[in-house]
């Protein structure tokens, strides 16, 4: 529905909940409640998959072991974020280097609202600090790619035949991997039209992998049209790919010379760095969900 139906429709239940008879049938008018809340949040900007999980993937860019390690920082950052917020965690696939840095991690956060709060992060992050990998103390720059993702079960939404997409199955481990019990759970599905793929191996069955998987790419396709959608309205092209490197950032990160983080779409700075890689991340996300 486009603006105007939607708030026909609203106006068109409000004066149904006007009726004497209203709450006669308490299911129904439970349903036509819920339908209106959704729809006021529609109309404010609130989407329905707001309201749910997020599924964030953080994949390292241009800056090697530090670039990894600054993924996992990352990582730690948002599971402070979303232990504050009392959300739960689970990590749906993992590729550790020997240095404990992440080269791509996927995970989800879970607690009403995740999406509709962490949506904003999506983008390049960028550090800037003395290299611990460095033996001569230099300054090192490192980039990772953030992507957050709505939980996406709704099948009919996005319909995906057999021979739009491609399965691989390979096998499980941890970190390591020479003396892990390996099994050929993990799944990874390509989406060939677009290129787009998801990877999930920490499940417990190849078809529990499979099923989040799934749900990812359809999240993954959805948050792409939803793109092309807003961009051909306003005349705009769409990337489908975002390169994490020099001048594509959306917040950097200094730890050298001087302490600050600084949102590059809002502005908004503070030079509590330690406490926002503890998760203290609120005054970014109030100003870019604004």
């Amino acid at each position: 529905m486009d603006k105007e139906q939607t708030q026909n429709r609203i106006n068109e239940i409000e004066a149904k909940m006007l009726l004497p008879d209203f709450w006669q049938d308490k299911n129904v008018a439970q349903k036509m409640i819920q339908e209106l809340q959704e729809l006021k949040d529609e109309i404010q900007g609130f989407g329905k998959y707001d309201r749910g999980n997020a599924v964030i993937t953080i994949y390292s860019g241009a800056g090697g072991d530090d670039a990894e390690d600054w993924s996992r920082m990352l990582f730690e950052m948002y599971g402070g974020f979303a232990s504050k917020r009392n959300f739960g965690i689970n990590i749906l696939y993992l590729n550790q280097n020997d240095q404990n840095g992440f080269r791509t991690v996927t995970f989800e956060i879970i607690g009403k609202g995740a999406y509709g709060i962490l949506k904003g992060e999506s983008g390049v992050h960028r550090l800037v600090r003395i290299s611990p990998f460095n033996a001569n103390d230099k300054r090192q720059t490192s980039f990772s790619m953030v992507e957050v993702l709505p939980e996406f079960t709704d099948q009919k939404a996005i319909v995906l035949t057999d021979d739009e997409i491609e399965v691989e199955s390979t096998k499980s481990s941890g970190p390591g991997g020479q003396n892990v019990n390996k099994r050929e759970t993990a799944v990874r599905i390509k989406h060939k039209p677009t290129g787009l793929s998801a990877f999930v191996s920490t499940e417990r069955s190849q078809a529990q992998n499979k099923e989040k998987a799934m749900e990812i790419l359809r999240a993954k396709i959805f948050t792409l049209r939803e793109a092309e959608k807003k961009a051909y309205e306003s005349g705009m092209a769409v990337s489908k790919n975002t390169s994490a490197e020099w001048g594509s950032q959306i917040r950097s990160y200094v730890l050298h010379p001087y302490k600050m983080v600084k949102d590059h779409r809002t502005g908004v700075e503070t030079s509590n760095i330690d406490d926002v890689l503890k998760g203290e991340i609120e005054v970014f996300l109030n100003e870019g969900n604004l």
